[in-house]
C-alpha cells in the first residue's frame, strides 16, 4: 500500500489509498495534517453500507469518544448530477473518526488503513509533500510534475539554500582551505556570474541600479514580500531586483550546476576550484548568456551607501503613509461614535 498524492488545490491535497490486492482504491483528503473522508467513502473502504457508517458515527459521537466539532468539517465538492456539474458542501470526517469506525466493523482492514495512513502522514509532516510516483511515470500528472520543477527550482535559487549547496560542492575540490580568502570570495564569484548571465548585472549593479523609491517595494520586483516590512538587509540583494523571467532563467541555470556537480560527486571526479569555475561558464555559455569578466563597474560600497539613503527615505515615507491611515481611521471611529450618540 503506497501513499500517492494524485492533485492539488489551494487548500487540499487529495491521496489515493489502495490495498495490495487492489480491491479497495480510494480517494483521501490531506488537510491539517490529517486525513479526510465523506461517510460514503468509509463504507467503501470498510465494505459496508452507509447506513452503517452513520449509525456507527452518531453513536461515537453521543457516547462521547470523539467531538464531533474536532473531527467533522465541510468540503466543498463537484458532483455530476445528470450532465451538470453541482458544487456542494458535503461533511468529512478525520482520520480519527474514521479509525473509531474501523475498530466496530472490520478490524482487519482498519488496521491495514491505520498502517498506511501512519506512514502517509509521517512522511507528509517530515518532508511537506507526498508524491505519487507512478502516475509521474505513467505521464499522468505531468502539469504537476512541471509545477514541482518550478518549486524546486525556487528553492534552490534561494539565498541560503544556494550558499549551502555551492558550499558543499566547494568542499570536495582537492584545494579546498576554509581558512583561505578564496573560500569566501568564491561564492561572490559564482553569485556574479549567475546574475550577470541571466540580466547583465553583478549583484551590487542590480542593486545601484535598479533600487527605485518610485516602485512599489523600492525597484524589488523579485522580492516575496509576505507581510512584514523591508528591511536593510532585503534591499542590499541583488536577486531581489531580478524579473520574473531572469529569475525563471537564474533557476534553469543552477539547476544544471547543481545537476553537473552531483554527477562529479557520482562519478568521484577530482575538481580543483578553478574547475568550478571553468565548468559554470561552460553552463553559461551553454545556454547562450554572456560571461562576467570583470568585476563589474559598481563596487559593493557604492551599492551600499545609495540603498542605505534610498531605504531612510523609505521608512520615512512609510511611516507617514502610517500616520494618515491611523488619522483615517480614528476620523471613522469618531464618525461612527457620533452617529450612535444621535
Amino acid at each position: 500500500m503506497n501513499p500517492q498524492l494524485t492533485k492539488q488545490d489551494t487548500q487540499t491535497e487529495f491521496l489515493l489509498y489502495k490495498t495490495a490486492d487492489n480491491k479497495i482504491k480510494i480517494e483521501a483528503r490531506l488537510y491539517n495534517d490529517t486525513i479526510w473522508l465523506p461517510q460514503k467513502k468509509i463504507a467503501e473502504l470498510f465494505g459496508v453500507y452507509k447506513s452503517t457508517i452513520s449509525e456507527h458515527i452518531n453513536n461515537i459521537f453521543q457516547s462521547g469518544e470523539l467531538s464531533k466539532i474536532a473531527t467533522v468539517r465541510n468540503f466543498r465538492t463537484v458532483q455530476k448530477e445528470g450532465t451538470r456539474e453541482v458544487q456542494r458542501d458535503i461533511e468529512f470526517y478525520n482520520l480519527d473518526a474514521i479509525l473509531s469506525v474501523g475498530y466496530r466493523v472490520n478490524s482487519k482492514q482498519a488496521t491495514g488503513f491505520r498502517i498506511w495512513a501512519t506512514k502517509t502522514l509521517k512522511e507528509y509532516i517530515i518532508k511537506g509533500f507526498v508524491l505519487n510516483d507512478e502516475r509521474f511515470k505513467t505521464g499522468n500528472s505531468m502539469q504537476y510534475f512541471d509545477e514541482l520543477q518550478e518549486r524546486i527550482r525556487e528553492i534552490r535559487i534561494s539565498e541560503r539554500f544556494f550558499y549551502q549547496k555551492i558550499k558543499d560542492i566547494y568542499i570536495t575540490s582537492i584545494d579546498y582551505d576554509k581558512d583561505d580568502e578564496q573560500t569566501i570570495l568564491f561564492f561572490k564569484k559564482v553569485q556574479n556570474k549567475l546574475l550577470w548571465a541571466v540580466s547583465k548585472n553583478t549583484a551590487a549593479e542590480l542593486v545601484y541600479n535598479r533600487i527605485d523609491i518610485k516602485k512599489p517595494l523600492l525597484g524589488m520586483s523579485s522580492f516575496d514580500k509576505e507581510n512584514k516590512k523591508i528591511t536593510k538587509k532585503d534591499i542590499t540583494i541583488g536577486k531581489n531586483y531580478l524579473t520574473e523571467d531572469e529569475i525563471k532563467l537564474l533557476g534553469l541555470i543552477v539547476e544544471q550546476y547543481l545537476s553537473f556537480a552531483q554527477t562529479m560527486a557520482q562519478q568521484k571526479t577530482p575538481m580543483y576550484m578553478s574547475d568550478w569555475i571553468e565548468k559554470l561558464d561552460g553552463i553559461i555559455k551553454f545556454n547562450g548568456r554572456e560571461l562576467l569578466e570583470n568585476a563589474g563597474v559598481i563596487s559593493h560600497k557604492m551599492a551600499q551607501q545609495k540603498s542605505a539613503i534610498l531605504y531612510e527615505k523609505h521608512k520615512i515615507k512609510e511611516t507617514e503613509k502610517e500616520k494618515l491611515q491611523s488619522l483615517s481611521e480614528l476620523e471613522a471611529d469618531i464618525k461612527t461614535y457620533k452617529m450612535i450618540k444621535n
